[in-house]
């Protein structure tokens, strides 16, 4: 293998995933926590599609969130972070023709991998009640259409199952196999509730699996070196950047308001060296003086 090939995104991605020692990787909503994300040291980024809906549209992950929304915010990622991006498209935007024109728009846009899972549309976050799921075998076609789609082969399919919460574990298991051998590089069973079903998947499923950390969702938490241990390929966070975000906001502005006035020196907020740094406003300089 070539030194440009071994150094693209998602074959590093596959390489440090394959290896199933807990790859641990956050979500982000939008390029700026990517560049939090990658300042921070981390490996990977996922752009998740329910921090995307809350800050995007103000509303819950109910299935609002489009294609186009989805490689506007891939590609500003793109330009704001080296990292291995994963893009979760939930559902696909449809059929299995739907999900190989979102996988060719995605991996223009920058993506290295996708998620796909298999709930009908429209979709629920996985940690909420009343999810449903497509047959099987429709959701067997959607990932060799997402695989055939793709144009480099360390383009990532990840196949998720919510059937754990609609059809119990032992089925969840027997479908993320099922897509395992229909192509999807990485299996994900989403929500299981007990240790014992967590330990389970990885031990059961033969591929690089992922478990989703939800802070207070339904999957038990524990270290990421215990998940490793498990075998898990991916720990995900999808959205702890974003509550985050969420609590620190809210401390900053309810000082602000009983106080009626916000200092750097307050340790609530970001220092404005701090921001234009993290925005890197001093290459832009550096552009400015050039073509001046």
């Amino acid at each position: 293998m070539s030194a440009a090939a071994s150094s693209h995104p998602g074959t590093l991605l596959r390489q440090k995933v394959e290896a199933k020692r807990g790859l641990l990787v956050p979500g982000a909503a939008n390029a700026l926590a990517a560049r939090v994300i990658e300042q921070l040291g981390f490996e990977a980024v996922y752009l998740s599609g329910a921090g995307l809906t809350n800050t995007f549209y103000g509303i819950p992950d109910l299935g609002f969130v489009h294609l186009g929304d989805l490689a506007q915010h891939t590609a500003a990622m793109r330009d704001a972070v080296a990292l291995p991006i994963i893009v979760d498209v939930d559902t696909g935007f449809g059929n299995a023709l739907n999900v190989q024109h979102t996988v060719r728009t995605l991996e223009r846009a920058g993506a290295n991998a996708i998620q796909l899972e298999d709930q009908v549309s429209p979709k629920k976050c996985g940690h909420f009640e009343g999810k449903a799921v497509i047959s099987r075998d429709e959701m067997v076609g959607k990932v060799k259409a997402a695989v055939d789609a793709r144009a480099h082969a360390d383009f990532l399919v990840i196949a998720r199952t919510d059937a754990a919460a609609v059809e119990g574990i032992d089925a969840a298991i027997v479908r993320a196999a099922a897509y395992a051998q229909a192509g999807a590089d990485i299996t994900f069973v989403e929500a299981p509730e007990s240790l014992e079903a967590l330990a389970r998947i990885p031990r059961e499923l033969a591929c690089p699996q992922v478990v989703n950390v939800v802070i207070g969702g339904k999957t038990p938490t524990l270290d990421t070196a215990e998940f490793a241990a498990m075998g898990f390929g991916l720990v995900l966070y999808a959205n702890a950047a974003l509550q985050g975000a969420v609590r620190g906001m809210t401390l900053a502005l309810q000082s602000l308001r009983d106080k009626g006035r916000l200092e750097e020196s307050s340790g609530l907020v970001a220092t404005f060296a701090e921001r234009q740094a993290l925005v890197r406003k001093n290459e832009f300089d550096a552009l400015d003086r050039r073509y001046a």
